[in-house]
C-alpha cells in the first residue's frame, strides 16, 4: 500500500489558480493540509483585462472548509511584482514546499496570420512568467533543501497543433526548461515536471463538444498533478492527463548510424534512411551531454578506436 500523500505544513504558490486547472489544484492541495497562494490577474482568455475576484473567491472556498489560503493578483510577466509575492509568502509562511506554473492564454491564429505581438504576449505569459516565478521561488528551494516544481506543457508543445505556434513554441520552450532545472535542482532535492493535461475549462469549451467537456473536467487531473509535486514525485518526467487518463511522455532518440567517411553524403543518408529513423531501440537520453557520448562512442566502435583512457 502506498502511504497516504500529504501536504500539510507545505506551502504552494499556483498559477492562474482562480478557475480552472488551477482552482482544481489549489482545492485539491489544501484539502490535504498545504497553505496555498492563488495567483490571478483575474484577466480572458487572450490576456485582456484583470479583477482579483475569481481568485479571491477560490481563496475564500479554502478557508470556508477550514484551509489556510492567501490570494495574489499580480501579473507573472512582472518580475519585479513576482518577486515581491515570494517574499510576501516567506514572511508569512517562512517557506515555499510547491510551485505550479498554470498561468496561461490563448491567442490562436495560423501562423501566416499571427501578429508578432500575439506571439511574443504568448511566450511572455507561458514561458517567462514561468522562469519568473521559478527563478524567484528557486534560492528559497535550494536554502531548504526540498522543492517541487511543476511546468505545464501541452500536446501542442509536444505534437504540435494547427493555429497554435506561438502556444506551442512557448509549451516546448517550458519541457527545454523542465529538463535543465530538474538536472541543476537534483542536488538541491528541487524536482521539476511538466503536465500536459487537457480539460474542460474556458481555453478548451469552444474546441471540443460537450459530451467529452462532460467527461474532462479540471477535476479528473488535479490527482496527477498533485503527484508530480509529491514528496516521491519524480523528476524531469512528463506526464499527460485527461478524462482520468494519465499517460508519460518521452523524447526518444533512435541507435543512430555510422557512416564512413567515403559514405558520409545526402545520398547515402537518404538510402540509409528508414535505418537512421528507426525507433524499435529508441531510448531517452538524460542530457545533451549523454547524446554527445553515444555519438562518440558509435563511431569509436566503427572506427577501431579506445576512448576511455
Amino acid at each position: 500500500m502506498v502511504n497516504p500523500i500529504d501536504f500539510t505544513n507545505r506551502v504552494a504558490i499556483i498559477t492562474g489558480a482562480g478557475g480552472g486547472l488551477g482552482r482544481a489544484y489549489a482545492l485539491a492541495l489544501a484539502e490535504r493540509g498545504a497553505k496555498v497562494v492563488v495567483n490571478d490577474l483575474g484577466g480572458d482568455v487572450h490576456g485582456e483585462g484583470g479583477t482579483s475576484s475569481p481568485a479571491q473567491h477560490v481563496v475564500d472556498e479554502i478557508v470556508a472548509t477550514g484551509g489556510e489560503a492567501m490570494v495574489d493578483g499580480n501579473d507573472i510577466t512582472d518580475e519585479a511584482a513576482v518577486d515581491a509575492l515570494v517574499s510576501s509568502v516567506i514572511d508569512k509562511w517562512g517557506r515555499i514546499d510547491v510551485l505550479m506554473n498554470n498561468a496561461g492564454i490563448l491567442r490562436d491564429k495560423s501562423f501566416a496570420k499571427m501578429d508578432t505581438d500575439d506571439f511574443r504576449k504568448v511566450l511572455e505569459v507561458h514561458l517567462m512568467g514561468s522562469v519568473n516565478c521559478t527563478r524567484a521561488v528557486w534560492p528559497h528551494m535550494a536554502e531548504a533543501g526540498y522543492g517541487r516544481i511543476l511546468m505545464t506543457t501541452s500536446s501542442s508543445g509536444i505534437y504540435g497543433n494547427f493555429g497554435q505556434a506561438n502556444y506551442a513554441a512557448a509549451k516546448s520552450g517550458l519541457v527545454g526548461l523542465m529538463n535543465v532545472l530538474a538536472i541543476e535542482g537534483a542536488k538541491k532535492n528541487i524536482k521539476v515536471n511538466a503536465i500536459a493535461p487537457t480539460a474542460a475549462t474556458r481555453m478548451t469549451e469552444d474546441l471540443l463538444p460537450q459530451r467529452v467537456l462532460d467527461i474532462m473536467g479540471p477535476e479528473t487531473i488535479a490527482p496527477g498533478a498533485l503527484f508530480m509535486v509529491s514528496e516521491d514525485a519524480p523528476t524531469k518526467t512528463i506526464l499527460g492527463a485527461g478524462a482520468g487518463v494519465f499517460a508519460v511522455s518521452q523524447m526518444v532518440e533512435s541507435r543512430g548510424v555510422y557512416l564512413p567517411d567515403n559514405a558520409r553524403t545526402p545520398e547515402v543518408v537518404a538510402e540509409r534512411w528508414n535505418e537512421i529513423a528507426d525507433v524499435t531501440d529508441a531510448n531517452p537520453l538524460e542530457s545533451a551531454f549523454e547524446q554527445t557520448s553515444k555519438y562518440a562512442a558509435l563511431a569509436a566502435r566503427e572506427l577501431g578506436l579506445h576512448l576511455e583512457s
